[in-house]
Protein backbone atom coordinates (compact mmCIF):
# COMPACT_ATOMS: atom_id res chain seq x y z
CA UNK A 1 0.00 0.00 0.00
CA UNK A 2 1.40 3.20 -1.24
CA UNK A 3 0.25 6.61 -1.39
CA UNK A 4 -2.74 7.97 -0.78
CA UNK A 5 -3.86 4.66 0.32
CA UNK A 6 -1.66 4.24 3.04
CA UNK A 7 -2.75 8.09 4.34
CA UNK A 8 -6.28 6.78 4.33
CA UNK A 9 -5.65 4.20 6.08
CA UNK A 10 -3.11 5.77 8.55
CA UNK A 11 -5.97 8.45 9.30
CA UNK A 12 -8.59 5.51 9.73
CA UNK A 13 -6.41 3.53 12.25
CA UNK A 14 -5.76 7.36 13.84
CA UNK A 15 -9.62 7.09 14.40
CA UNK A 16 -10.33 3.75 15.13
CA UNK A 17 -7.57 4.19 18.17
CA UNK A 18 -9.50 7.60 18.98
CA UNK A 19 -12.45 5.54 19.14
CA UNK A 20 -11.05 3.54 21.52
CA UNK A 21 -9.69 5.38 23.88
CA UNK A 22 -13.28 7.54 23.96
CA UNK A 23 -14.91 4.77 25.26
CA UNK A 24 -12.50 3.28 27.60
CA UNK A 25 -12.86 6.94 29.21
CA UNK A 26 -16.20 7.18 29.06
CA UNK A 27 -16.32 3.61 30.93
CA UNK A 28 -13.24 5.27 33.25
CA UNK A 29 -15.08 7.89 33.94
CA UNK A 30 -18.36 6.34 34.96
CA UNK A 31 -16.43 4.31 36.96
CA UNK A 32 -14.93 7.29 38.94
CA UNK A 33 -18.65 9.49 38.82
CA UNK A 34 -20.08 6.23 40.67
CA UNK A 35 -18.56 6.55 43.48
CA UNK A 36 -20.04 10.24 44.79
CA UNK A 37 -24.28 9.62 43.62
CA UNK A 38 -25.46 13.05 43.70
CA UNK A 39 -22.77 14.58 42.00
CA UNK A 40 -23.14 12.13 38.88
CA UNK A 41 -26.80 12.68 38.97
CA UNK A 42 -25.88 16.36 38.81
CA UNK A 43 -24.14 16.15 35.36
CA UNK A 44 -26.59 14.03 33.75
CA UNK A 45 -26.13 10.51 35.24
CA UNK A 46 -26.17 7.02 32.46
CA UNK A 47 -26.60 9.66 29.65
CA UNK A 48 -23.73 11.20 29.89
CA UNK A 49 -21.84 8.20 29.90
CA UNK A 50 -23.94 6.54 26.90
CA UNK A 51 -23.39 9.77 25.07
CA UNK A 52 -19.47 9.59 25.51
CA UNK A 53 -19.10 6.00 24.41
CA UNK A 54 -21.53 6.92 21.83
CA UNK A 55 -18.71 9.35 20.18
CA UNK A 56 -16.09 7.17 20.13
CA UNK A 57 -18.51 4.36 18.58
CA UNK A 58 -19.05 6.82 16.12
CA UNK A 59 -15.19 7.30 15.98
CA UNK A 60 -14.56 3.62 15.76
CA UNK A 61 -16.88 3.03 13.28
CA UNK A 62 -15.82 6.02 10.98
CA UNK A 63 -11.86 4.93 11.20
CA UNK A 64 -12.82 1.23 10.39
CA UNK A 65 -14.60 2.26 7.67
CA UNK A 66 -11.48 4.49 6.29
CA UNK A 67 -9.42 1.61 6.82
CA UNK A 68 -11.87 -1.02 4.28
CA UNK A 69 -11.93 2.13 1.84
CA UNK A 70 -8.51 2.36 2.10
CA UNK A 71 -7.48 -1.32 1.40
CA UNK A 72 -10.62 -1.29 -1.17
CA UNK A 73 -9.69 1.74 -3.54
CA UNK A 74 -6.08 1.10 -3.41
CA UNK A 75 -3.86 1.95 -6.73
Amino acid sequence: MAGAASSGFLLGTFAFLLGVAGIAAAIRRHRSRARYPETYAAIGGILYTIVSAGCGGVLLAGGAGLMVLAIVFKH
